[in-house]
Parts: C-alpha cells; structure tokens; sequence
C-alpha cells in the first residue's frame, strides 16, 4: 500500500495524530500498546485571577461529602470526599509544606474503596478500632450497608463488606431493615454519648416526617452494630413539607388533611455539638431549598428536645440560617489539620436536572474552622470556602480542547460548559478562554475570557468544542456541537472558521456559523476531528446516544472528508456503527466520547473513548483495527501497586466525560485532558509505548537527515527528488510541503525542542517517515 495523495498543510488539529506511516509491513506493537497508559499528573498551571490553583486538575465539584481517614498509613488524618452526583470518590493527602501542611489531590487511593458507591459516603469507626469504616446507601438507595475497613499489609485501608442491610431488632418482627431512603441522608453518629454510633433517619413514608432514632444496643465494651428503635420522634420535632425552614414541636400539627401524601423529596441530617455544651445538635437541609437549618439542643444526649426557641440560636448562626444553593448537608472534619472536628456545608444534589441546570455549583463549599479548645467547638465562617477555590470548575459539562489561538505558537485551551457566565444571570452553555502565558515546556493557563465570543448569547447547552484545521488553510477553526435552550429540536454541530492571518490571534465570527447537514439530530453528540483514512483530510468521529429509526446504527459514527465541493457539503456518513462499540453485557455505551491521537508514540493513530459508565478504553493503531474494534479499559496506571486499572473517574446514567489530547508541555508527546460532568477537568500524561518508525512496503529513496539533533537547520538529502514535509507528534503542520529536491534546506529555528517526523514522498507516492530531533 502506498500513499499517492499528498498531505494538505495541517497546523493546529490536536486530535489528529500523526499517522502517515504507509505500507504492509508494520512494526510489531500489539505489546507495547498493551504496556501503554495513562497516569494523573498536573500537566499546566492554571491562573484564575491572581490567584495559582492548587488543585487545578482534581476535576470539580457538584455535590461533595466529606469524612477524614488515614488514607497512606502516616498516622495524618486524610481527607475523603464522595462526590454523590458523579459517584466519584477524590480523596486528598494531607502533606507537610514549608509552611505547615495542604491538601493534595490523590486519585491513585481510589481504588481502594467498593465500586459501586452511590448516594453518600460517611466514615464512621463502629468497631473503635481508630479505623473508620464506610457506611453507604446500596444498590437501590434506601438501605443502609456497611464496609469494615481492614487495612493491607502497608496499613492502607482495605474494606470488607459487613452488611448489604443495616437492620434493628424488633421484638416478635424479628429484624427489620432501617430505612434511610433513597433521597435521604442519614445521621450515623454517637447520639447518646455512649460511645457506640448511632443512627437517625428521617421517616421515610411521610410528606410532614419526624426522625427516627435507632440507637446502638451492642453489649460489647465498644463498638457494634445491633440497635433498635429508641424514638420515631426523635427530639420531638417535625419536619413541614410547605416551606423550606417549616418545622413543628407539636404532634400532628403540620399534617394535612384528609391524608398526607408520600414526600419524594431529600432530607440530609447530621448530628453535631454546635455550641460547644456536650449535647448533639441537629443541622439539615431539604430539596429544592437553600437553608441549613440548626435545632440547638435543649434536652440532654440521651433525651434530645429541640424547640423553636433554639431554630438557628447557636453562635455563630444567632438566627440566621446559612444559605447553600440547594439541598445542602453539613459534614463534621478536621479540615485545617489542628485535630478538631470543622464543619463544612455544601449542596447535596443527587441530579442537578431536577433543579433544571439551574444550580451554580461552584464555589458552593462553606468551611466554619473549629477554633475551640477541648471544652467544644467554637465555630467562625471562613470566607474563601474549601477545595473549590483552588480547582478549575467551569460548571458543569466541561469540554477542553486545545490550539494556539493568540498566534504565539502556543497552545491554549478552550473549555465548553453549561454556567451562568452572569452573576445572577440564568444558565446555558459559553467557552472560557484560557490563554497559555507560560512557555513551551512550562504552560501556565490564565483565565482571561469566562464567555468567550460571547457564546452564551446564543442560549444553547451540551455545548462541545474542538479546535481543528477544517478548511486546510494551517488555521485552527471551530467545530461545535450543542442544542438549543431556546425551545424543542435536537442538537446540531457547527463550524466557525477562522479568518485570521497565519501568525495572528484567531478571529471567529459566530454569526458566520455554518450548520453541518445531514447529521443526526440528537442531543449530546460528542465530535472529535481525526484524519480517519489517511488521505491528509480531516474527517469527522461522532458520539452519540442511543439510535432511533431515522438514524440507526451504533454509538460512534464516522464521517468520512470527501475532500472536495463546499466545506459543509465535504463530510459524508461512511460508517454508521464505527468499531461496532458495545458494553460488556451488548448494550451500547452512553454518551461515547471519542478522541484521536498518536498516544503510544508508534507513529499511528489511537482511539481513545469515554463514556457515561466512567470507562475509558483504548484502542491502539486505529487503522488497523478489526471491524469490530479491540480495545481494553485498563487504561489508568496506579503508582500504588504500579498496575494498569479501570478508570475510577466516576460514572452515572447521564454523566459525561469529555476526552481532549493535546502536547502542552513540549515534550513532543500528547498529554490526555478529561472534562468532567462535575465542571473540572483532569491531565494525564502516557505511560509506556515507544516511538517508532516503520519500513515502507515499497522500496523507496534513501533519506538521510543531518545534522539529527538540529539546532537552525538540517539538511535532507535523498537519492531522488522527494517532497517533503514536517509535523509534531500530534500530526501538525510546522513546515509546510515542498517542491520535489533532492537536497532540502529546512529550517528549524523557533520549533520547540522535541521530536519531529519529516514526510518524504517519492514521484512514485511512496512516503517514508525519518524522525528529526530539535534542541534548544
């Protein structure tokens, strides 16, 4: 096989990899792509403001809980937080600093705990071992289960279940499972001040419910998990269901009549001394309401009473309720490292489509920082919040992609997200720019437009980028997919082009947009811009979800560039089941995202999926592949155990994961970029894969490059005239095709040091790769 077309002048396609060898006889990389991964490392600073993001890379949050656990046996209480709407666990170290100590993102830990995790995670020691255990909803939501931690042989926690059902004795009923709900979230604390952990619910069957509270009845000397029902009208309060701070401490009064309905809605409870007297407070919050509300209590720990007098009383609330933007839930951790127990409030949403997108989840974490001494708490506001200030959280749905965009040669990345660019203002879809102000080897990404070519006047949502060379022209241009808020109708994907001169800052004009025909019209598309066959055109992969009549077919779709007429008329459907993609058990993945790129550096293309199950899957020289593609999901490499894993990014029924490639650090090899449901994105470096270059299938000229490695020029000298031309590792054009010489000038001056493939093409349109190294 060889190549006769001649490449066309590509200069920024970050999802084009550099694909060109030609010819039957290949390298063998079946095992260097098996060996090849993907490990989490903060590839960029990221600037917002003035201020560096410590965890800029950690993802985001929607809807984090949060419980402290020695997580790498240091005898340093760790932080863990479950984040309920994207089922993710992050857990963060605390670390020794020059300036005492800080959190650090960690998402090798992980994979230390169940799968399967749903609803909310809390770590609580039932056993007084000194080692928390994990209590959980399960599989349904409503139930109570319960994992032992017990730890491996490096003291790392390690968890065993105990108990799919947390149940109570109930005399001739035998044991009846303690109900938490699905919505809910119980309190599982020291209620009594008897040294075992109890538990406290809201009533499950009620509209107007009260609490119910099964305490520990374990005879051991600690520890435990036997209870029964001590009161179903715990403190002797009641929830009203018709206003968002609504309670009662009076039987029955806030019932309706003739018959209460069964509520549907989310209750979140936790047990916590406020004031500092020794007795268990109550804090909660409920759906689709903003306040935390405080009941100090007025009784004694084994007999609790809470009245209106006490409603939101204790300092430093003194009557005023804090505000979290929906559902909120209050967590007790020590989160300034100090050994006392802080109090840390955020939302609690179990699916912000509920609340129609309308929820601004960032920066939504409130910290008051325990500053009492032993006596008890004594609480204060910090107000800068937690974690979220120090992550890039655009919101929800992001979606990175990546090109020079201010003409300096490097690359700057685009975010797609579903906000509200405006405070106050309502929700849809805008692009943030970040400009990269560092250098080739040390990127820096400063925020400088949050709604960049104020996409958000155009009222759309799921909306995607990618920044690819549509036209050819060596510019990088703007493809999209999005639906509109505006009303019904599908989604669409459009294109900008990009009118600026080479060298100059990207000029897009949204008003030229123009829609690309005969698409499907379904919501979510997910497109990725990759030269698929290897004729120098770039073509066109689309995610999608589901099928219908109108357009069958699987969840990846390949449009193949015709290369000729008009641009929007170029892009013609070749394959409507593309690797014929399916889950383990046949269905199809859900909301698939594809990227292409040469990740493994062999010198061909990869495919690299996501999808709304949290899996990332591999899937090495895609020009090769069966029609039936082989991939594999062991794609994440732990430094704990020093494996290949699973991802453990999350994953829910309508999560999605948006997979962007780009080199940011000039180490001629694409880095992986994860957008995430949650708003935030994360950075990936490869592991493993070797570059290659492979033999013709034909006998061509013979090419020498010197000198190899250049610092201004090289010299190609072949043994017949060749055209030639260079790119990166990412398949972009950084000298543009020659006229056929023997002997080639080229020079290298301004190229960042790093790995180049030169392209030589003989008059008979056999093409053979040589590898140039440029240093500074």
């Amino acid at each position: 096989m060889t190549i006769s077309s001649s490449l066309n002048n590509w200069r920024w396609l970050p999802a084009l990899a550099v694909a060109l060898l030609v010819g039957t006889s290949r390298p063998a990389t079946a095992q260097q792509s098996a060996g090849f991964g993907f490990e989490f490392r903060p590839v960029a600073k990221v600037v917002q403001g003035n201020d560096t993001l410590r965890q800029a890379w950690a993802g985001g949050l929607n809807s984090p809980q949060f419980s402290n656990l020695d997580l790498n046996a240091d005898q340093q209480p760790d932080l863990v937080v479950f984040d309920r709407i994207s089922h993710r666990v992050l857990p963060f170290l605390s670390v020794a600093t020059a300036t005492g100590r800080a959190w650090q993102f960690a998402p090798e830990y992980a994979t230390l705990f169940p799968q399967g995790l749903r609803n909310w995670v809390l770590l609580r020691d039932y056993d007084c071992d000194g080692r928390p255990d994990l209590f959980t909803a399960d599989e349904r939501g409503s139930n109570i289960r319960v994992f032992r931690n017990e730890p491996d042989a490096q003291g790392r926690p390690g968890f065993r279940l105990i108990t799919n059902t947390l149940s109570y004795a109930s005399g001739n009923f035998g044991n009846i499972n303690i109900a938490a709900g699905a919505y809910n979230m119980p309190a599982i604390e020291d209620v009594d001040g008897d040294g075992r952990l109890d538990v406290v619910v809201t009533e499950f069957d009620s509209s107007t419910p009260s609490l119910y509270l099964y305490r520990n009845t374990s005879t051991a000397a600690c520890g435990g998990l036997s209870f029964a029902l001590a009161s179903d009208y715990w403190g002797g309060v009641r929830v009203c269901g018709f206003s968002c701070g609504g309670f009662t401490f009076a039987p029955d009064q806030c019932r309706p009549a003739p018959a209460r309905p069964n509520h549907t809605t989310g209750y979140n409870l936790t047990v916590f001394d406020v004031d500092g007297d020794g007795r268990p407070d109550l804090l909660t919050g409920r759906t689709n309401c903003p306040e935390v509300t405080v009941l100090r209590n007025e009784g004694t720990a084994q007999l609790a009473r809470f009245t209106a007098a006490g409603l939101n009383a204790p300092a430093p609330f003194n009557g005023q309720a804090p505000q979290v933007p929906s559902l909120p839930a209050a967590y007790p951790a020590d989160v300034n490292f100090d050994g006392r127990p802080d109090l840390l409030l955020a939302p609690n949403l179990f699916d912000n489509r509920d609340n129609n997108d309308t929820v601004d989840t960032r920066n939504t974490v409130q910290l008051y920082s325990n500053t009492g001494a032993a006596t008890g708490p004594k609480l204060a506001r910090e107000p800068a919040g937690f974690l979220h200030p120090d992550m890039l959280d655009a919101g929800e749905q992001a979606a990175p992609t990546f090109a020079d965009l201010d003409g300096d040669g490097l690359p700057d990345m685009l975010v797609g997200s579903l906000n509200r660019p405006d405070a106050g203002g309502p929700f849809r879809a805008a692009l943030s720019y970040y400009r990269n102000v560092g250098t080739r080897q040390k990127p820096v990404f400063k925020l400088i437009e949050a709604d960049y070519l104020g996409m958000s006047r155009r009222k759309l949502a799921a909306l995607r980028p990618v920044l690819a060379d549509l036209n050819e022209d060596g510019q990088p241009d703007l493809l999209y997919s999005s639906f509109s808020l505006r009303g019904g109708g599908g989604g669409t994907i459009s294109y900008v082009l990009n009118t600026a001169a080479a060298g100059q800052p990207a000029a897009f004009n949204l008003e030229a947009a123009v829609e690309l025909p005969n698409l499907p019209p379904q919501r979510y598309t997910m497109p990725a811009v990759a030269d698929v066959d290897g004729d120098g055109h770039p073509d066109l992969l689309l995610g999608v979800t589901g099928a219908s009549t109108a357009f069958p077919g699987g969840p990846l779709r390949y449009y193949r560039n015709t290369g000729t007429g008009a641009l929007s008329q170029r892009f013609r459907l070749e394959n409507n089941d593309y690797g014929q993609l399916r889950n383990s058990d046949g269905s199809l993945p859900g909301f698939l995202s594809p990227v292409v790129a040469d990740f493994d550096r062999d010198g061909r293309p990869d495919l690299l999926t996501a999808d709304t199950e949290g899996s990332l899957r591999f899937f090495a020289d895609l020009r090769a592949q069966p029609a039936a593609f082989a991939g594999r999901s062991n794609v994440l490499f732990n430094p704990l155990n020093q494996q290949l894993e699973a991802a453990r990014w999350g994953g829910t029924f309508d999560m999605r994961l948006v997979p962007a490639a780009a080199d940011v650090n000039g180490d001629g090899v694409p880095e992986l970029f994860l957008g995430q449901e949650t708003g935030g994105i994360s950075s990936f470096v490869g592991r493993g894969g070797l570059l290659t270059s492979a033999p013709a299938a034909l006998a061509g000229p013979e090419v020498r490059l010197f000198p190899n490695p250049a610092t201004a020029q090289v010299t190609v000298e072949a043994t017949e005239p060749i055209r030639l031309m260079v790119f990166d590792l990412l398949g972009r054009t950084v000298r543009p095709q020659t006229l056929p010489a023997r002997v080639h000038q080229v020079s290298v001056s301004g190229l960042a040091a790093g790995i180049y493939l030169v392209r030589c093409q003989s008059a008979a349109g056999i093409v053979s790769l040589q590898r140039l190294a440029v240093k500074e």
